[in-house]
């Protein structure tokens, strides 16, 4: 059962109805699901040819299991081929013996791995697309890669044989709140949106890490089990996961670790600075290449000028490894305490790391958060915005909206109902009045709460609250 992806599912089946070849490249970062996505949707839809790419294998290892995979459905040949040329000439005359009645899927997974650099294979993939393939109406080329930089370079954004060829492309994004709770459902498995949260702060909504989900566990013992033993499997997960999709991971990592220190981020001088990158066209690439893999994310400063970027690590798993699980993973090797995590849980720090956590997954979540406020068909930016002179504050999330509005949002993680105190509803008060000084906007101000629980509407909630969300709004 394919979880969520409505929208790609939708497309998949267009495209393998179609009346004429097709050409789809697929692209997200490792584990969110794109193979899975693929292979349940096309394996019963006709003659479907799975080839997959080894990592650091040369091309004749490549070769090799081309030849094993393609031998399942072809005998004629007894060795590999010597090129992808003389791959892909045997793929096209099998493919002429095939009733032209019956779809042909023909999917390669881990695209950048097969397409090593001098490999051959995206010329021959270009030569016998715009030759052969394309002329083809029950053919449907399916690509696919986890390093997403190199796919939007080398195949979406290619100036050379395949540019302007593809019929579509899918960006596959982690799950949303929703979907996990569609998933762990449809495992059998019941969790209430609190606890759904706290897992998806440490796991972001990567479907692979979801299924080390088990039931009948809390989430603090979910995450020890998982993160806090030298056998779980996002023990060493965060090295791996680097090193699968940059060919030099030192410096991406370098550039994570120095976001993880700064909670509401750095702009790009900055970042360049703290990690001794030269402020240039290789450095511009490296953060690129963490965008557009879904680490990082970047964007403008309300009432900066100079539209100077601000770059802020959002990838869960990323952040909550630097924090919490190399910070321990000496001890951790020394002595597998079975209840570590839930020692460390109950600290202020975990409290403040938490915190910001949810600021992100609201981040993640703000079309539910548009949809909640009404404002769904308004265009709108948001920002975090600070001012950082004597005297100065800062908002969690500021919504600029196109109907002259402005959210000024506060998000806080908490265990029950928040209670807004008299000298709590005075900062807001402060916060808002610094806002209003120091961008001199003339837009209507809406001090916006977001909580898991709501808060309790006594008389300094309704002095200074104009609108309030819950956790129910993000799913």
């Amino acid at each position: 059962m394919i979880v969520g992806r409505t929208k790609e599912k939708k497309l998949l089946h267009q495209l393998l109805h179609s009346p004429k070849a097709e050409f789809l490249a697929v692209y997200g970062r490792r584990r969110v699901g794109k193979t899975y996505l693929i292979h349940e949707s096309c394996k019963d839809q006709g003659l479907y040819i799975e080839i997959t790419g080894s990592n650091k294998s040369n091309k004749q290892q490549q070769l090799k299991n081309f030849h094993r995979e393609f031998s399942v459905l072809c005998s004629s040949h007894s060795s590999a081929p010597k090129d992808w040329s003389e791959a892909f000439d045997r793929l096209l005359l099998f493919f002429q013996t095939i009733d032209k009645k019956k779809k042909i899927i023909l999917f390669f997974d881990e695209l950048p791995w097969l397409a090593s650099p001098k490999s051959g294979f995206l010329s021959a993939l270009d030569y016998f697309w715009n030759r052969h393939f394309s002329r083809m109406e029950n053919v449907f080329v399916i690509i696919c890669g986890s390093a997403a930089s190199w796919m939007i370079q080398k195949v979406i954004n290619d100036k050379g044989g395949l540019y302007g060829r593809l019929s579509a492309e899918i960006r596959l994004l982690p799950f949303s709140l929703s979907e996990v709770e569609e998933f762990l459902l449809a495992n059998h498995i019941s969790m209430n949106k609190k606890s759904i949260i706290e897992l998806y702060m440490v796991l972001g909504g990567v479907a692979k890490y979801w299924t080390h989900v088990i039931k009948g566990l809390s989430p603090a013992q979910i995450i020890n089990q998982n993160c806090f033993t030298p056998q779980g499997p996002l023990f060493l997960e965060f090295s791996r996961l680097y090193q699968s999709l940059f060919d030099n991971p030192e410096k991406h990592i370098n550039v994570v670790k120095a976001l993880a220190k700064k909670r509401h981020g750095l702009t790009q001088i900055q970042l360049l600075e703290a990690v001794a990158l030269p402020y240039g066209g290789s450095s511009s690439l490296l953060l690129a290449e963490l965008e557009a893999s879904g680490f990082i994310c970047s964007s403008s400063q309300f009432g900066n000028e100079k539209k100077e970027k601000k770059f802020r690590l959002i990838d869960e798993y990323s952040y909550f490894y630097l924090s919490w699980i190399e910070k321990y993973k000496s001890q951790i090797l020394q002595n597998a305490d079975p209840h570590f995590f839930q020692k460390i849980q109950p600290s202020s720090s975990w409290a403040t790391w938490a915190g910001y956590t949810f600021e992100n997954i609201c981040l993640k979540h703000m079309e539910n958060i548009k949809k909640a406020l009404g404002i769904s068909a308004v265009s709108t930016i948001e920002y975090h915005w600070s001012s950082l002179e004597k005297g100065g504050a800062e908002i969690d999330l500021l919504i600029d909206r196109a109907d002259n509005c402005i959210n000024l949002c506060e998000i806080k993680f908490c265990k029950n109902e928040f209670e807004i105190t008299a000298s709590y509803a005075k900062e807001l008060a402060r916060k808002k009045e610094q806002f209003l000084k120091k961008t001199k906007s003339q837009k209507n101000i809406f001090i916006t709460l977001i909580t898991p629980y709501g808060a309790k509407k006594n008389s300094h909630y309704l002095e200074i609250i104009d609108q309030e969300l819950t956790m129910e709004n993000l799913f």
